[in-house]
């Protein structure tokens, strides 16, 4: 077993009388991709909210590395090198694919200018680590040019930017064709590679068997 990434132990998450969560354990290995399966309802948005430091659980335990964390937040979370990649992938179509990897944290010199040269040299570097092997398209190609399972892999690449360990990918393939679905498997397949651990979300166990190295099943709640 490589080094524990994260580990939650029993944890609660209510609203009023209503439980979210009632309890879960989960843990991520360094270099593992677990699927975590369930259906809509089933606690899984709640968990990566809490994974993601944006809701804060009721009751338990979470540790980093092994060690427990107190006062858990957004900022803790990005400090444990913990990305989320949701659906939408939240990328501006419209923009290049450098320009999406460094949106928010840009290379920059003296007096502030863009180090473009830089960037592109460095997100050249990132599609090839993550199995970027299109030669049609170039960092500054623009991202709306690029299929479903590509735009993933530009999302997996800002992530790994970002000095994620941890990427959480919210139900990736979700409306994309066997072909595309290959794709994101591809890029995933590579993230294992490097070292890095993926939290692979989605409703059906078939959508993740080929990818995950285990499975935790969500149902209202809990672990089944």
């Amino acid at each position: 077993m490589g080094e524990r990434i994260i580990e939650l132990r029993d944890i609660k998450k209510s609203y009023g009388q209503v439980y979210a969560l009632g309890g879960v354990n989960l843990s991520v290995d360094r270099g593992e991709v677990v699927g975590l399966i369930g259906d809509n309802g089933a606690g899984k948005s709640t968990l990566i909210k809490i994974l993601s430091g944006v809701v804060t659980p009721t009751s338990g335990e979470i540790l980093v590395r092994g060690k427990p964390v107190t006062g858990w937040s957004a900022a803790r979370s990005r400090d444990a090198g913990i990305e989320t990649v949701f659906q939408d992938r939240a990328l501006a179509v419209q923009q290049t694919i450098v320009r999406n990897i460094f949106m928010g944290r840009e290379l920059t010199g003296f007096m502030g200018w863009l180090k473009v040269n830089k960037e592109i040299e460095e997100a050249s570097r990132l599609m090839r680590e993550i199995g970027f092997t299109s030669k049609v398209f170039t960092p500054q190609s623009i991202v709306g040019q690029l299929s479903g399972g590509e735009r993933q892999g530009v999302a997996i690449a800002r992530a790994i930017y970002k000095q994620a360990e941890l990427i959480i990918l919210d139900e990736p393939t979700t409306a994309l064709s066997l072909t595309e679905t290959a794709k994101v498997f591809h890029f995933v397949r590579q993230v294992r590679a490097s070292g890095r651990s993926i939290l692979f979300i989605g409703h059906n166990i078939h959508h993740v068997f080929d990818i995950a190295d285990r499975f935790v099943v969500l149902d209202r709640g809990k672990v089944a």
